[in-house]
């Protein structure tokens, strides 16, 4: 009895949802580049702009490089697969060791940089090759009939609706056209672009995280090979073959080595298995890159880092880590040997060492020219770990508490280290909290406040740079109070002297006339010592604005009550030639690109 063979895929329907496939994996990667290079070095316009503008150059070297091809080997195609598959997450391994290769260390910065947009370029002229090879294999397998009625009808209707479309602004022909297959593969490659896109901005990145992407994408990439392989290979392996008369070549078949082959399939395994333990891969990677640009911020062979926890937000990656001092000289950075601290992105947010004496310059300090009473009226920006809300408690204000992060707000409710220095706050019977953007509530809010406290990220990226805009400060300015007073801290002028020029020069274009500077204070590695901690500024539009009265203030405040007193309004120092940053109009010297050596 004859067996009645399985109905197979066409094969130009194989090319072009293979079309689809590739393309989605050669932009999507270049979204995975483009973020790793902005987490490492910072500049989100800069990486996304360069990554993408090398991509589609390399894009057009690979398409005239490809005219040096073999147009009757058709196996180069999966050999651009199976050399994508290794390349693209060679590439991301590669930049992540470029940053932390200690031979590197002393070289300029321009250098490193340049040399980890090499796996950017490899990737595009890989992806270069593969619309021409798809074109000329179109070109060279005869025209399938549609297998299925249904199938053959959705595709004529589409294909007559969109005849119909462009023909209101274009002379158009039947599909009968010899470009009718071109445009097909063209506008499955298009699509696929579309659908990198989404799947990267709207899976892989949010669900699986930076790391995870670059392991599934490139599993995509043997997966098309392998798709590939098996609808058109002239060897046994081509399993689709078996409605080919015996002995005839199928007119894009192919006869690849076994080896390849072999390493495909090899290469599929290591991937599958990287995919399927992608948050085991993701935390090992993870914590191979943070403890080692953590060390890097101190002298050499001084400090050690350890991971203790890590996990991600939509926003943010939380890392909560060990540093522990292995100098040889004594230790001036922390008590004892060894302290708990955490970030958030690659910015250090909280170590135990400075943890109450940054609270209280933010909260204590201030709170001394106010009522202590729920008739102040208190405006809180960030402050997600919730200890700048505990201080706040102490002082029985009511609070109003913006975050936009509320993953990490649930989370630092029951966070081991953080309950220390929160004491429950979240529960505060006179605390307002509202997960939302800062500009939104703003926006939407007709409330104004005596004080305005800015517990918010540092200037380290274009993902923070409206925060620092002349924008942002007008809206703060329009919700205080007639003598209100707002509070943040800030980068010490003397060793980032451009961002605080620039800074103050937005402050001052807000409408803020006077500053008030002071320093947190404390014994920050426990000899017996008063140290400098976080550096503070108080902005009012006010000329005769409220004076700090250490004697009211707390245990901590009057301790250091003969420095507060010292402290007075100045009028804020504005910079000639000096750009304020504004959101349609950024001063790029408000990022800070590096941390100074401690």
């Amino acid at each position: 009895m004859q067996i009645k063979p399985l109905i197979t895929p066409s094969k130009q329907s194989v090319l072009h949802v293979t079309a689809l496939v590739v393309a989605l994996c050669s932009f999507a990667y270049e979204l995975v580049y483009s973020e790793l290079l902005t987490i490492i070095y910072g500049g989100t316009v800069t990486q996304y702009g360069l990554t993408i503008g090398l991509f589609f150059s390399s894009l057009g070297i690979g398409s005239y490089l490809c005219q040096h091809l073999d147009d009757n080997r058709p196996s180069n195609f999966f050999r651009v697969q199976l050399y994508l598959a290794f390349i693209a997450p060679a590439g991301f391994l590669f930049i992540l060791w470029l940053n932390t290769a200690s031979p590197l260390a002393n070289v300029p910065s321009v250098i490193p940089q340049a040399i980890a947009r090499t796996p950017v370029i490899a990737v595009g002229v890989l992806s270069g090759f593969e619309l021409p090879l798809l074109l000329s294999m179109v070109n060279n397998t005869e025209q399938d009939t549609i297998a299925h009625s249904g199938v053959e009808r959705a595709h004529n209707a589409v294909s007559s609706g969109c005849r119909r479309v462009t023909s209101v602004l274009f002379h158009t022909a039947s599909g009968d056209s010899d470009y009718t297959q071109y445009s097909t593969v063209l506008a499955m490659d298009y699509l696929g672009g579309l659908a990198g896109a989404l799947i990267y901005v709207f899976y892989l990145y949010p669900e699986l995280g930076l790391i995870p992407s670059v392991f599934v994408l490139a599993l995509l990439n043997c997966v098309a090979a392998l798709m590939f392989t098996l609808r058109f290979s002239a060897r046994p392996w081509g399993i689709f073959n078996s409605q080919e008369s015996p002995g005839v070549e199928s007119a894009v078949g192919t006869r690849e080595h076994a080896a390849v082959f072999i390493s495909l399939l090899l290469l599929t395994s290591v991937l599958g298995g990287a995919v399927v333990s992608h948050d085991t891969v993701d935390q090992e990677l993870s914590e191979y890159y943070i403890e080692d640009i953590i060390e890097d911020e101190y002298p050499s062979d001084t400090v050690e880092a350890s991971v203790s926890t890590l996990s991600t937000t939509q926003h943010q990656q939380i890392v909560q880590y060990e540093r522990r001092w292995v100098g040889d000289s004594d230790n001036k950075l922390f008590p004892g040997s060894s302290e708990e601290c955490l970030r958030l992105d690659t910015a250090i947010q909280l170590c135990d060492s400075w943890a109450n004496s940054y609270h209280n310059g933010l909260v204590d300090v201030p709170m001394t020219m106010f009522e202590n009473s729920t008739a102040t009226d208190v405006l809180l920006l960030g402050g997600g770990d919730w200890i700048a809300a505990d201080h706040l408690r102490e002082h029985g204000v009511s609070v109003d508490q913006v975050d936009l992060d509320g993953e990490f707000m649930e989370q630092s409710k029951t966070n081991e280290y953080l309950s220390q220095y929160h004491n429950d706050a979240y529960q505060y019977e006179h605390l307002d909290s509202h997960q939302q953007d800062a500009y939104t509530y703003l926006a939407n809010t007709d409330e104004t406040y005596d004080l305005i406290l800015l517990d918010l990220p540092g200037a380290t990226s274009d993902d923070t740079l409206r925060l620092y805009t002349t924008e942002f400060y007008a809206l703060l300015n329009e919700h205080l109070s007639t003598d209100g007073v707002l509070g943040t801290w800030t980068y010490s002028q003397y060793s980032y002297g451009d961002h605080h020029k620039a800074y103050l020069n937005t402050v001052s274009d807000a409408g803020f006339t006077s500053q008030l500077p002071y320093w947190a204070y404390d014994d920050l590695n426990n000899n017996g010592e008063t140290q400098l901690g976080e550096r503070f500024y108080l902005f009012s539009t006010e000329k005769r604005a409220k004076s700090l009265t250490p004697h009211t203030g707390s245990n901590y405040v009057q301790r250091y009550s003969e420095r507060y007193s010292e402290a007075s309004w100045q009028d804020i120092p504005t910079y000639d030639g000096v750009e304020v940053n504004s959101i349609f109009d950024p001063n790029y010297d408000v990022i800070i690109d590096s941390y100074p050596d401690p």
